[in-house]
Parts: C-alpha cells; sequence; structure tokens
C-alpha cells in the first residue's frame, strides 16, 4: 500500500490533469514507442512553441483523468507507452506537431484525442492536423475578398481615365466650332 504523502501526489497528478483536459481546446493521445531522444527533444520544443503541454503519466493516472473530465471513452487506447498533448487555446497545434513526427516515424502513432470535450478517433485527428493554420485561412479570405475589390479599382480607374482623356478632345472640338 503506498503512503500516505505519494497517493496524495497521485491525486494531486489526476486532478491537475483533469483540470487541464476540462479547460482545454483539444487533446492527443500517442504512442511514443520508437521515437529517438533527439526527436522527442525536438518535439516537445516544437509542441512548447505551440503553447502545448506535452505530458508522459501512468497509463492508470491519465485514466483517472479522464474520468473526472468526462473524456472515459479515451481510456481504451491507454495502453503501452502513451503521452497526452493538450492544446490550452489552440485546437490544432497538438495534432499538427504530432502528425508531423507521427508521419516520419513509423512506430510514433496518434491514438485517439478529444476536441470540445468529446472524444475523437485518429483518423479524424490526422484530419484536424490537415487543416490550415489560422494565419493561412485569414489570408486566403483576404486574398480572395482582395481579389474583386483590385478589379473593380481598376475598372473604375480606367473608366475615369477613359473620361479624363474625351473630356479635353470634347473641349477642342466645342472651342473650334
Amino acid at each position: 500500500m503506498p503512503s500516505k504523502s505519494i497517493l496524495e501526489q497521485k491525486q494531486q497528478i489526476v486532478a491537475d490533469l483533469a483540470e487541464l483536459m476540462k479547460n482545454s481546446a483539444s487533446g492527443v493521445l500517442v504512442n511514443y514507442q520508437g521515437i529517438t531522444v533527439e526527436d522527442d527533444t525536438k518535439m516537445r520544443k516544437a509542441l512548447r512553441e505551440a503553447g502545448v503541454k506535452y505530458m508522459v503519466q501512468k497509463n492508470t493516472l491519465t485514466g483517472r483523468a479522464c474520468d473526472e473530465a468526462g473524456l472515459q471513452d479515451m481510456k481504451p487506447y491507454l495502453n503501452g507507452m502513451t503521452a497526452i498533448a493538450i492544446g490550452v487555446e489552440d485546437a490544432i497545434a497538438p495534432a499538427k506537431v504530432l502528425k508531423e513526427y507521427a508521419d516520419k516515424i513509423e512506430s510514433f502513432t496518434i491514438l485517439a484525442g478529444y476536441l470540445d470535450g468529446a472524444v475523437v478517433d485518429a483518423k479524424t485527428v490526422n484530419a484536424l492536423a490537415d487543416i490550415p493554420s489560422k494565419e493561412v485561412l485569414i489570408a486566403k479570405f483576404l486574398g480572395s475578398i482582395q481579389s474583386p475589390l483590385y478589379g473593380l479599382a481598376y475598372a473604375l480607374k480606367a473608366v475615369a481615365d477613359k473620361d479624363g482623356e474625351s473630356a479635353p478632345a470634347e473641349e477642342a472640338a466645342s472651342a473650334e466650332a
């Protein structure tokens, strides 16, 4: 039987993880088996830079946190060497970074995830990772609305130039008459 202090530490880990899961935009559960220390270090850095919290906990503790967070459907995926990446604000960031490593490392696999409190499968996480970033979407949107405006501006300029050229010719014609 674990000592009281160890039990309290584990309960605190579960409570903190559950609270983080409840208040996050999304999370991705991975099997990190086969990743080298070098790749793991690079991946953790990329996750930190993207504002993602990445942690390795015992599956039993993660499972209890899932129960507390209302994500019980993630528990069947908690087998083997698992880690969880939690996107506090950006729902796509964990999926994007982890998919990059899952594509490079054969044994590193995305198992499942959650989005807005609902558990999703690996296929959905991968589809989420393929969504362009917010900045790219905004740029595409602005580009699409600017294109017709530029066309209109050129058309108006052409009309103004045409009207401007005909005015001196008309004045000359009326002066001669």
